[in-house]
């Protein structure tokens, strides 16, 4: 320690900085070491308090104005284009229950000759209800749900929110093409399983990068919810997004049957 002398002769101790840092002491009349603020900043408007609105537009993938879905089992007569609405939710948990809501939702349709997504997303708590309103909008009575496992996991899951939240459930009455039963039946046996990201590899030749497992989805939206960075959040979007693109690509691949290797797919 080193001695100084004071303003009227008085000797002050003082105390080494990196004993100050043992003790717990703060330097006087030095400033905090700053204090960097998070990356927050997530795509899209908000169109309701706590609640993102994206869209992008895209090629679209080659699909005729009617498109034979018999491969499906459960239609047998050709579903319009037009109709087409592939969706994908991202929730708290993969467990479903009435404790798990969807705090993202994605939508692949096709207008204009285009391949419109869309997707909502949820920054608090409080803006599923305004989620859900949107969604129903999206949805008419002609509406042809698309999924994958999205007859045992989203809709179910969509279904108790909107009964939670006390609205009319909009999913229930459509007709729900699910194309995870129809590529079981059909490559089971022939790749290691039929995960989503098994059937771009081996079907649609799609490779994510920097792809964030769907498992750490709900970990990245919780650490956005208590102030974290919105890194991990962003590429929970970009998972959302290419998952419901590659939907609608692989549907003009199971439609197209025998010829699925001259289906041309969006780049």
């Amino acid at each position: 320690m080193r001695e100084r002398a004071g303003e009227r002769g008085a000797v002050r101790t003082e105390v080494p900085e990196h004993i100050r840092r043992l003790l717990g002491l703060r330097a006087r009349g030095l400033p905090a070491a700053p204090r960097f603020a998070p990356d927050r900043d997530l795509p899209g408007d908000e169109i309701a308090p706590g609640l993102r609105y994206l869209e992008s537009r895209h090629a679209p993938p080659d699909l005729p104005e009617h498109v034979d879905a018999r491969f499906a089992r459960h239609f047998e007569t050709p579903v319009a284009r037009a109709d087409l609405l592939c969706f994908d939710t991202e929730t708290t948990g993969l467990a479903g229950g009435t404790g798990t809501r969807a705090f993202m939702i994605g939508a692949a349709d096709l207008v204009h000759g285009q391949l419109r997504v869309r997707q909502l997303l949820t920054t608090t708590m409080a803006a599923e209800t305004a989620m859900l309103r949107t969604f129903a909008q999206w949805l008419t009575p002609g509406t042809v749900l698309v999924s994958y496992n999205g007859r045992s996991y989203d809709a179910p899951l969509l279904k108790t929110r909107y009964r939670l939240a006390r609205l009319p459930c909009p999913v229930t009455p459509l007709a729900h093409l699910d194309l995870l039963h129809p590529v079981r039946r059909r490559y089971r046996g022939q790749w290691e399983n039929c995960r989503l990201g098994t059937v771009e590899r081996q079907l649609l030749k799609v490779l994510r990068e920097d792809d964030l497992p769907g498992s750490e989805a709900p970990r990245a939206w919780r650490d956005y919810l208590r102030g974290g960075p919105a890194t991990d959040l962003r590429r929970v979007l970009a998972h959302n997004h290419t998952d419901v693109r590659s939907l609608m690509q692989l549907l003009a691949v199971l439609a197209a049957g025998d010829d699925a290797e001259r289906v041309t797919l969006a780049s």
